[in-house]
């Protein structure tokens, strides 16, 4: 017996209400991390502002990091104990990570010290890294194979972005009616009304059917969700509970676990690091000192067309050639803009960040729609063992995003500019290398094929 043949009714079953339903119950949390990430990249100096960190004060560095890096920290060990805990049913936590993220996005507003403000984005950090386990894991169990890239590339990746340009979008629209004290409350705050919005819903998805048969071993439940989802009888007679041992697909399969994680760690690191201090450092140093503007133009201009590009490509073109082509494009303009910043005095600002917008293009439609939705994690992992492999991959990427965080401004300001911005270029020729060379090709293949998953069962 192929596994893949099980879950047939599933993989072949049309793109409908359900998929769509899904879509947008697991997207709102990705929605809901790119406008809370993106949203302290537009109000950081306000926020600085507001306590006295000033560019004159000793630890202006530290506390650049600190505010933003914090976040990552807390999905780093968000993503670990979900992970762990995803074993014990995909659907039972799930609700919890956005709850989490809805109550440490609404008391951003409250904090009185940069200290309060960190720990409580530590809290919000918990719940975007329950998220990034939960939630493609989720759609990827429940989606059909035909569509599964596209599903999780919308979910993850374009969710992201349209959480990213709400942010910028509510940014311009209020900032002319407030002080800057009260922006940033509420431009963080506001970041809890999206997480809030699904917490029903989640705890209302059906269990996946792989995690039914695969992990708990229950046949009745599996066939209940299969005739839910499909409306089709799947009756299976045999124990098809999987009893291979975590440590024998680890030993198979960890090679290619490792390069996952390896790869949304640079992804990760470059991106943060661009995304979080675009619109300040960058922006700033070509002469664009409104935050929102510049976000929303790279977002809308480049980022949007390019994620719509690859999401139509996605499962016919494929992930490895996407992926590729994406993180050496971005590379390019990076180590290009890199190049051309020592003119940006007598070069006009539209140039150069039309150069850096291509950056931006080129990553949505390769690693911002397959890396960094969680894509590989969960396509290349069996089911015994994905939610632990894909909580390494986040959690790697967290760090690298965190890394970012303190580093980047080390770069950027106390050494050089031009030096920063080739260093990351230099990180996304390493990410094209490693994803032609290192990178199975998973498009239109059941999870059980993709994830080389063993039959391994005991009557």
């Amino acid at each position: 017996m192929k596994l893949q043949d099980v879950f047939k009714p599933l993989d072949d079953k049309k793109f409908d209400m359900f998929h769509i339903k899904a879509l947008f119950t697991t997207g709102m949390g990705v929605f809901t991390d790119g406008y809370l990430l993106s949203s302290i990249s537009l109000v950081l100096l306000d926020v600085l502002g507001t306590f006295g960190i000033t560019k004159e004060s000793r630890l202006y560095d530290l506390w650049l990091g600190v505010l933003t890096g914090t976040v990552f920290i807390g999905a780093a060990l968000g993503a670990i104990i979900f992970g762990i805990l995803a074993n014990k049913g995909r659907k039972t936590f799930y609700g919890v990570d956005v709850a989490l993220m809805t109550i440490g996005a609404t008391l951003q507003a409250f904090v009185s010290s940069p200290i309060e403000l960190a720990l409580v984005r530590f809290l919000v950090g918990i719940g975007t890294g329950a998220d990034y386990v939960l939630s493609p894991m989720i759609m990827a169990e429940h989606s059909n194979a035909k569509d599964r890239g596209k599903l999780i590339a919308l979910g993850f990746g374009m969710m992201w972005s349209l959480g990213a340009v709400t942010a910028s979008l509510l940014y311009l629209g209020i900032s002319p009616l407030v002080s800057t004290n009260v922006l940033w409350r509420i431009i963080l705050a506001a970041g809890a009304l999206p997480a809030a919005s699904v917490i029903y819903l989640r705890r209302k998805v059906p269990e996946t059917s792989r995690f039914l048969l695969r992990i708990k071993g229950d046949n009745i439940k599996f066939s209940k969700v299969v005739k839910e989802i499909t409306g089709k009888e799947e009756n299976i007679k045999e124990n098809l509970r999987d009893c291979s041992s975590i440590l024998s697909y680890f030993k198979n399969s960890g090679k290619v676990f490792l390069i996952a994680a390896i790869l949304w760690f640079l992804f990760d690191l470059t991106g943060y690091a661009n995304g979080l201090f675009g619109p300040t450092l960058i922006a700033r140093s070509i002469g664009i000192y409104d935050p929102a503007i510049f976000s929303l133009i790279i977002t809308a201009i480049f980022g949007f067309p390019g994620k719509i590009f690859g999401i139509s490509r996605i499962d016919k073109l494929g992930r490895k050639p996407l992926q590729a082509i994406g993180a050496l494009g971005e590379g390019i303009f990076l180590a290009i803009f890199a190049i051309l910043l020592p003119s940006e005095a007598y070069l006009p600002a539209e140039m150069l960040l039309i150069i850096y917008g291509l950056h931006d293009f080129t990553s949505s439609f390769g690693p911002g729609i397959i890396s960094t939705a969680g894509m590989l994690g969960v396509e290349l992992a069996p089911t015994k063992v994905r939610g632990i492999v894909q909580a390494i991959t986040v959690a790697s990427g967290r760090t690298g995003a965190a890394i970012a965080s303190f580093l980047f401004p080390i770069l950027f300001v106390s050494i050089s500019k031009e030096v920063a911005m080739m260093f990351f270029a230099i990180l996304m020729f390493i990410a094209a290398i490693l994803t032609w060379f290192s990178i199975p090709e998973t498009k239109a293949k059941p999870l059980e094929e993709s994830s080389k998953e063993r039959i391994a069962i005991k009557s």
